[in-house]
């Protein structure tokens, strides 16, 4: 028994010597450890110092050499500003010298001037005392005073001057005339060639394509009722015929045919094509080209360098996209007027923008959404005077056809301009056949009334002079047949805007000297 306490005893000794060891000796490897990791984090930190070091002084570097340069070319602009500061200082000197030179020249021959003037002086008196010796010596042989021969003298004189004065003036006349005839052609020959425009001939019809022939029932619906509420919507005629995978859209306002265009194709994309959607997309389409319109305003006047235009002004300048006259597109066209009276009013001293803004605006009378019975010129004009324009403006506008009188140097400008896009080749749909038939037209049939000797159709179309016999028509006569011939012009002839009937009765008294 005592022997194996001896044991156990002897175990928990071992034990407790082996853990003491062991925990010393771990404690040990542990500062061992602790140390090493220590030793490890200063290295670390050294080389994390150094790379950091070498980065910082990288930068510094860098910042100094980016800085050298900013200072160089700094240098260099000064070095550059005081040549050019050198350079105008010679320059400036060159030319005080210079005057300096001609102070001196104009010194001596004022001068010189002074020495011939006072020979002069001497001179004439000479002349002064001979002239009266001469006249005393006249008087004695003429027997006529100085004042009688002088007066007789200036007499012969005065009718001779008169007779070279206005042979002169006649001359000069007749100069001018020339003068002017030929810097007036070349002026608008200049115009012509400076300003080039594209001409794309505008319809009144449009086509709308389709995949096939089936959707032209859905289009028309039962018993019609789908292309009665097109129709009814966009007050565009729709015309669906033979023609294969095609339906013709036809009306004479471009802005509506657009919006039936347009809607037809939004509906055949989507398929729901029943009168409420009808409506529906129709009004969104009308939005959208309303939208649209005012952008094309917006950037008409913007690449113009137009400016201050009134909104509604700008909207109509938009509206004159979808306008057409004679085929030819309104917007294309005033712009060509615009660019046309900037350069033709540069060329004669003129306002070119103020030229510029009456050209953009003088068709706006073609663009209301009424149809007014006034004449397209005279409704701009209005419009403009409504709308806050200048008087300058509103008088070219106003007078480019003549309706009213010219007040202002810009309204001919107009005026030419106009014709000039106008006639141009190409320009317009009307070939030249169809347009001297219809001059033809009117002044053949202003010559079937009674008592009228000549008729001449001028304005291209627009007005017709008429000429009566004083002795078969009298005042009264003469406002019966103006009327009766601007209504047989209505109900007989087709053409664009109005035509201006102008009869002329005046009586001559001749008679000859023989």
């Amino acid at each position: 028994m005592m022997d194996v306490v001896s044991i156990v005893i002897g175990l928990v000794v071992g034990l407790a010597v082996g853990v003491g060891v062991f925990q010393v000796l771990a404690k040990k490897s542990a500062e061992r450890k602790a140390a090493q990791l220590l030793e490890d984090a200063r290295n670390e930190g050294e080389v994390i110092k150094k790379d950091k070091m070498l980065q910082a002084k990288e930068r510094f570097l860098q910042l100094k050499e980016e800085h050298e340069k900013l200072i160089n070319e700094k240098n260099q602009k000064i070095s550059q500003a005081e040549n050019r500061i050198n350079q105008k200082e010679q320059s400036v000197n060159q030319k005080l010298k210079h005057v300096g030179t001609r102070e001196n020249e104009l010194d001596r021959m004022d001068q010189a001037l002074k020495t011939q003037q006072a020979a002069l002086e001497v001179r004439q008196t000479e002349l002064e005392k001979a002239l009266r010796e001469n006249v005393k010596r006249l008087e004695t042989v003429s027997s006529l005073s100085a004042e009688d021969a002088k007066k007789e003298l200036m007499d012969v004189l005065r009718d001779e001057a008169r007779t070279e004065a206005m042979t002169l003036i006649q001359d000069i006349t007749e100069e001018a005339k020339v003068n002017a005839n030929r810097e007036a052609k070349k002026i608008v020959i200049q115009t012509i060639q400076r300003v080039a425009t594209e001409h794309a001939i505008e319809n009144s019809v449009s086509v709308f394509n389709i995949e096939s022939d089936d959707i032209k029932g859905r289009i028309i619906g039962r018993e019609g009722r789908n292309i009665r509420a097109i129709e009814a919507a966009t007050g565009v005629e729709i015309i669906v015929d033979d023609t294969p995978e095609a339906i013709i859209l036809s009306c004479f306002d471009p802005v509506r045919r657009e919006i039936a265009r347009l809607s037809l194709h939004t509906l055949v994309t989507d398929g729901r094509i029943h009168p409420a959607r009808i409506e529906e997309v129709v009004a969104k389409t009308s939005k959208r080209i309303e939208d649209e319109i005012m952008e094309t305003g917006k950037r008409t006047c913007i690449d113009l360098g137009i400016h201050g235009l009134h909104r509604e002004l700008v909207r109509m300048v938009g509206r004159m996209k979808y306008r057409s006259s004679y085929g030819q597109n309104l917007l294309q066209h005033s712009r060509e007027v615009a660019n046309l009276c900037s350069t033709m009013a540069a060329e004669l001293g003129l306002n070119a923008k103020v030229a510029k803004r009456a050209g953009l605006l003088h068709d706006i009378g073609k663009v209301p959404e009424d149809e007014p019975e006034l004449p397209h010129a005279i409704l701009g004009m209005k419009l403009a005077e409504k709308y806050g324009e200048k008087p300058d403006v509103c008088n070219a506008i106003g007078a480019h056809h003549d309706e009213i009188e010219m007040t202002s140097m810009l309204s001919p400008i107009v005026q030419v301009c106009d014709a000039i896009s106008g006639a141009r080749p190409g320009a317009r749909r009307e070939v030249v056949e169809s347009y001297i038939q219809r001059l033809q037209d009117l002044e053949s049939l202003a010559m079937s009334h009674d008592g009228v000797t000549k008729a001449y159709a001028i304005q291209a179309g627009r007005e017709l002079r008429v000429m009566v016999d004083c002795d078969k028509i009298d005042d009264k006569k003469a406002s019966e047949l103006s009327f009766q011939i601007s209504n047989k012009i209505q109900e007989e002839m087709t053409y664009p805007g109005q035509v201006k009937v102008t009869l002329i009765r005046e009586t001559r008294a001749v008679s000859y000297a023989k």
